[in-house]
């Protein structure tokens, strides 16, 4: 499983932002050999190994990769201020139109939006809920653990910015609604990391997570569909049995630069799918 002492490991070199317009449309060869890549914190532990290992064997080739959730990188690919975006989630059909086809929507790797709650919620019997309990504890009709079999201890509801591709997966599906106000929520995370750290440090909390973020401290319950408990597991992403999977994308210009093309072929091929799987996301080779 993925530990953020990993986000420290990504490569930051002091990289320019290229002028406005497409990525790619740069013929500076120096400008070239740099790939600013941007997006989704789901992705980019995936990335920021890769752009290390492609780094050590392509010296010349300069790699930044930074955050900012699946909205920031795909207007970042909009707006050409990146050539490469990372998403954890489809793009919206207002998003597809600003794309205008000019952009390969690639899909990297799988994963599971689990339904994350603190260990003493866990360990007090909250091991499973279904689609309409985790609903009402968003809508703030359930408050209190004890009304789902847990601990005495008022719900601490952790919702996520509205431009995180985790949040847009969970509400659509939870919530019936992608934009989906959470009236039950009392605090607003950011990246995985932050939510993460927010859950661990808490009694009481739920909130959502990549399957790859969970730990001891910040447990995944199962959900219940038709009577059965079906955990955010690897293995039922596969089976496409748990309801809230995903892709997780990487946005790439079609007249993007040789280099990052090349560099999008190494997250497809095996060394990339190895670091996919490393991380705890299900490859897609």
């Amino acid at each position: 499983m993925f530990k953020p002492l990993l986000l420290l490991t990504c490569l930051c070199f002091t990289t320019p932002l290229l002028a406005d317009g497409w990525a790619g449309e740069q013929v500076d060869e120096q400008l070239d050999k740099r790939i600013h890549v941007v997006g989704s914190t789901t992705v980019l532990p995936v990335v920021s190994q890769a752009a290390t290992l492609y780094h050590q064997q392509h010296p010349d080739i300069k790699i930044t990769v930074s955050g900012g959730g699946s909205g920031v990188g795909i207007a970042s690919v909009i707006q050409g201020i990146a050539q490469i975006g990372m998403a954890s989630r489809n793009t919206t059909a207002e998003e597809q139109a600003k794309l205008e086809g000019k952009v390969d929507n690639i899909v990297i790797a799988a994963d599971a939006v689990a339904v994350a709650v603190s260990k003493a919620v866990y360990e007090s019997g909250v091991h499973a809920l279904s689609v309409g309990q985790i609903a009402d504890i968003y809508r703030g009709n359930i408050r209190n653990w004890k009304d789902v079999g847990g601990l005495n201890a008022r719900i601490v509801v952790i919702d996520k910015e509205a431009s995180r591709g985790t949040r847009h997966v969970f509400a659509e599906a939870i919530l019936g609604d992608k934009h989906a106000r959470a009236k039950g929520a009392s605090i607003i995370s950011g990246s995985n990391n932050e939510e993460q750290a927010i859950i661990s440090r808490s009694h009481a909390a739920i909130g959502m997570l990549s399957n790859a973020w969970l730990n001891d401290k910040v447990r995944g319950i199962a959900i219940i569909v038709d009577g059965k408990l079906i955990s955010p597991t690897i293995e039922h992403v596969r089976d496409h049995s748990y309801p809230l999977a995903r892709g997780l994308h990487v946005l790439l210009p079609k007249n993007a630069s040789k280099n990052a093309q090349d560099f999008v072929q190494f997250l497809l091929a095996k060394q990339g799918q190895t670091i996919v799987q490393e991380v705890g996301y299900l490859p897609v080779h």
